[in-house]
């Protein structure tokens, strides 16, 4: 008996040719590349929701619930144009990007995430802030986590340029082209500037917050990313995070905190709590 199912299974594995290997390694490399993109946007949530309900669906009709096996069943029918409209944004960008993207690009797989790293780029943004608070020139700087915001990206002009204070103070200048609107920095890098950030929805944000601020906690609400704003009237600097904004840090302070939020740990650091815990804590 096992002795026919090995030799079938040679026989099936003989049948295979270098056209079949190219093949699946085409749809292999397609498959990365589109799921990478979809990791990229804040359209992966979506897409994890279209998986939820697939796997209900299957379990619906294992355990024999038919009514709802039928209304889940009946709703995916309408999936594939529902997700082509879920996703219309993100199409037109990928086809898009697939036109500016050069060969070598195409192939590249490295993504890099150190701690050395990224405690250089809090330093350069810490840096950064602290002459800007000093000159009141406003500033508004996106840091990405864990879920991505590549439909913000979007909105601004790319730059994928190394993360320096004299870069970001350059590019807040006013007047200056890409002073009006927000920084993205993605994987270590300045991946965008002048970006468009939603506003607050909250009814309880004071209204003496202006609109910087009121885009810095949009972004925060939206999505778990970092956002340091300098104000441009008082020269205060503040974090945004989780809806949340904490005020008036010192430079030294928001250093701390990025250090925090990004899991940095530095071992000189004299501030040690995370001021968004204790908030939380406080509720």
């Amino acid at each position: 008996m096992f002795d026919g199912f090995y030799q079938s299974m040679i026989n099936q594995v003989a049948l295979i040719g270098l056209s079949d290997i190219v093949d699946i390694a085409i749809i292999t490399f397609i498959i990365y590349k589109a799921l990478k993109f979809i990791r990229d946007t804040r359209a992966v949530q979506l897409l994890k929701g279209v998986i939820v309900l697939i796997v209900v669906m299957q379990v619906s009709q294992l355990v024999k619930l038919h009514t709802v096996h039928y209304l889940l069943s009946s709703a995916m029918q309408l999936g594939l144009i529902s997700i082509i409209v879920v996703f219309q944004p993100e199409l037109r960008r990928a086809l898009e990007q697939m036109g500016r993207t050069s060969m070598g690009q195409w192939f590249n797989f490295d993504e890099r995430t150190d701690d050395v790293e990224k405690e250089k780029i809090i330093s350069e943004i810490k840096d950064s802030c602290a002459s800007m608070s000093k000159s009141r020139i406003g500033a508004l700087i996106v840091m990405e986590r864990e879920i991505k915001i590549g439909d913000i990206v979007g909105t601004g002009i790319n730059l994928n340029a190394d993360v320096t204070a004299e870069l970001l103070i350059n590019i807040f200048i006013p007047k200056t082209p890409l002073h009006d609107g927000a920084v993205i920095i993605r994987d270590n890098k300045i991946e965008a500037a002048s970006c468009f950030l939603p506003l607050s929805q909250n009814p309880n944000v004071s209204k003496e917050l202006g609109t910087r601020h009121r885009a810095g906690l949009g972004m925060s609400e939206e999505a778990d990313s970092v956002v340091v704003i300098v104000s441009e009237e008082t020269g205060k600097i503040s974090i945004a995070c989780g809806g949340e904004l904490n005020m008036d840090l010192t430079p030294d302070e928001l250093e701390n905190q990025l250090m925090i939020l990004f899991d940095v740990k530095k071992k000189d650091s004299k501030f040690k709590k995370n001021i968004f815990a204790r908030k939380e804590k406080n509720k």
